[in-house]
């Protein structure tokens, strides 16, 4: 299947990473997948950290992982907000379980550890919620990207453009 069929869900919350959420973003419309944005529905507009505004297509309740090819998670503190809403933890699981991509950057690490998907992982993060990733059974490694099988992490912004490339390449297979 090729890469202009593929469709990615990109979470959203309140105080997300604006980097982190706007260079997936973009750089997969660039590559022809369709993005959908994906909310809780507390608000019809959330803001990032630095001040930008998105408005979601979708929320979780309304979705179904099965119609799509993988997830992005973008960190800030959104995903601390994200986890308080089961709908978007179960996504989350859903498509990790279905083999589907499941790519997290910085603090949304807390998203995998909520969705109890990284027992026996390799995986990185923010440094400071290393701890978190661990105690949910995760091996930390810091590096700027970590594949290990569908899942993909990155530690911070800096790492943006290999975590692209590993997530394109992900969906090329």
């Amino acid at each position: 299947m090729e890469i202009q069929s593929k469709k990615v869900i990109i979470l959203v919350e309140e105080m997300y990473n604006d980097l982190e959420f706007w260079y997936p973003y973009y750089r997969l419309k660039e590559a022809g997948v369709q993005v959908v944005v994906v909310g809780s529905a507390r608000v019809d507009q959330y803001v990032g950290k630095s001040g930008i505004p998105c408005k979601p297509d979708a929320t979780a309740d309304e979705i179904s992982s099965a119609d799509f090819h993988g997830i992005i998670i973008p960190g800030g503190y959104a995903p601390d907000h994200m986890r308080r809403h089961p709908s978007m933890v179960k996504l989350v699981k859903d498509l990790f379980n279905a083999g589907k991509v499941v790519a997290a950057i910085c603090h949304a690490g807390w998203m995998l550890a909520s969705a109890e998907i990284v027992k026996g992982r390799t995986a990185t993060s923010f440094f400071a919620i290393k701890d978190d990733l661990v105690h949910a059974g995760a091996t930390w490694v810091d590096q700027e990207v970590v594949v290990d099988g569908n899942l993909i992490t990155s530690r911070r912004p800096d790492d943006l453009p290999a975590f692209m490339q590993a997530i394109l390449t992900a969906l090329r297979t």
